[in-house]
């Protein structure tokens, strides 16, 4: 996969995130889904289905005209898309989660995609640490409808 460079944001304190909460989403740079991550992608999970993996089938056989990109690799993209987005200048961050998810659009090979990511809620946990709400919203260059819809869940330690 491949991405624009932009710089990410920086966030080094839990009241910066809290005032995050109820802004306007933050945008990721874009990244291009090629058919070498979603082959890569295949091979990790084991799942080969030929609208992924079998370009010629899918061209001929598939209602996305071309091999898509699976579900749970659109899904994966949001942590290296945040990541990107917002430099969280902290001690230790862990994903915990996730609320919602829906599948919305394919995202067939060579899509340009990225990411908003709104803030729901920053809540105090132990050690130091806040937990925060992401909404994300994936959209695919070119089209009207979302990708991928999700709560996200990540723990930050300050």
């Amino acid at each position: 996969m491949t991405g624009s460079a932009a710089s990410a944001a920086p966030f080094g304190t839990a009241a910066a995130l809290r005032a995050l909460v109820g802004a306007a989403p933050l945008a990721s740079e874009w990244l291009t889904v090629d058919q070498a991550s979603v082959d890569r992608f295949a091979d990790a999970t084991g799942d080969h289905q030929w609208i992924h993996v079998d370009s010629e089938r899918a061209r001929r056989e598939s209602p996305f005209g071309g091999p898509v990109a699976h579900g749970f690799l659109t899904l994966s993209l949001i942590p290296v898309l945040l990541e990107k987005t917002v430099a969280l200048e902290q001690r230790m961050g862990v994903n915990y989660g996730l609320n919602r998810v829906r599948f919305t659009s394919p995202v067939p090979v060579g899509s340009q995609l990225r990411a908003h990511f709104a803030v729901a809620s920053v809540t105090d946990i132990d050690s130091d640490g806040v937990q925060v709400v992401w909404n994300v919203t994936l959209e695919r260059q070119g089209s009207e409808r979302p990708v991928c819809v999700a709560e996200f869940i990540t723990r930050h330690y300050f």
